[in-house]
Order: structure tokens, then C-alpha cells, then sequence
């Protein structure tokens, strides 16, 4: 599957909730999410996220996924593979033993919902503050840019105060150098 999303930065999360209230979409009561991100030994933020393979160890209401992200044409477009797993620490040890160094940790509370085919999260990050994040999975060939555009367009009718990025959180939660 390849995940294209959008994220925004949100100035006012109540007008949000109530915007995304309005445009018909159901968000979920909050969970916390305790993300590990890793990188390939050796890489550094200022190399960029094309060419690489990422990992991600989640942990939501006592279950563990482990993902991997490829980018495609941006770090907003992956080729994404997910599954749960057992135990996190065991999974930690495969991932550090394939080569994945732990690079930051990402804490956050999601509420999720649905608009159509485009997944909703709200989130609140932990040093980084508030997002709106829009995702579609697909298992075809359709255009990455042109359905971000779509997104956006979506994003931009809910009428409320948010700011494109095109940073992932690992990049939004780490400190400045």
C-alpha cells in the first residue's frame, strides 16, 4: 500500500473539532500514542527521506505495530507496511539488529474519524503542538501530488486557521541543532 497525507499545523484546535463536527466527520474520544522512530544506520536529517526505509514502533492501548515507510516522491508519499506485534522490546531488538538506530521518540494524543476514503487524525504532539493530518491508502498508480492537492482543497474548505507542513513529527519533535 502507499499512504499519501497532508498535515497541518492547527492554531485553534476547538474550532477545528467543531469544523470537522460540521463536514460530517465523527472524531473518536483521544488515545495516547507512544511512537519510536527509527532511521538507517548512518542517516542524518539533512540527507532527506528519499531513498531510505524508516521504522516505526507504536504502541496504542497495550498493542504494539511495528511500521515501515519508504518515501516515494516526497516524505508526505511512503510505501507503507504495517503489522502488530507481540512484544515491543523483541521487536525493538529485530529492528536494531537489521540496522535501524533509534532516532527520536514521539508522544501524542490522537482522535481519529473518517471523511469518505481519507482518514482524519487530530493530534496533540508533545513539544511539537496540534495537527490535522489527512491520509489515503491506495493500491494503484494515482498521481501523489494531485491527490495531496485533493487533500489540501479538503483541508482548506473546513474554513479554520491551519499552516501546510511538509515535515514528518520526527522532524517536528526534534531539537534544533
Amino acid at each position: 500500500m502507499r499512504e499519501i497525507e497532508t498535515k497541518y499545523r492547527v492554531r485553534d484546535l476547538e474550532a477545528l473539532l467543531v469544523a470537522l463536527k460540521e463536514a460530517g466527520v465523527k472524531v473518536s474520544d483521544p488515545v495516547h500514542q507512544d511512537d519510536l522512530a527509527y532511521a538507517p544506520r548512518g542517516w542524518d536529517p539533512s540527507q532527506g527521506k528519499l531513498g531510505f526505509t524508516f521504522a516505526r514502533l507504536r504502541t496504542q492501548d497495550g498493542e504494539h505495530v511495528v511500521t515501515t515507510k519508504t518515501p516515494t516522491a516526497t516524505a508526505m508519499e511512503c510505501v507503507e507496511h504495517e503489522t502488530t506485534v507481540a512484544d515491543r522490546e523483541a521487536m525493538h531488538g529485530v529492528l536494531t539488529s537489521l540496522g535501524y538506530v533509534p532516532n527520536v521518540r514521539i508522544a501524542k494524543t490522537r482522535r481519529g474519524g473518517r471523511a469518505g476514503e481519507v482518514s482524519v487524525c487530530v493530534d496533540e504532539v508533545e513539544g511539537a503542538g496540534v495537527f490535522l493530518e489527512l491520509e489515503i491508502l491506495v493500491d494503484d498508480d494515482r498521481d501523489g501530488r494531485a491527490a495531496q492537492d485533493d487533500l489540501d482543497a479538503w483541508a482548506r474548505n473546513l474554513g479554520v486557521d491551519l499552516e501546510r507542513t511538509t515535515d514528518t513529527y520526527d522532524i517536528l519533535v526534534r531539537p534544533s541543532p
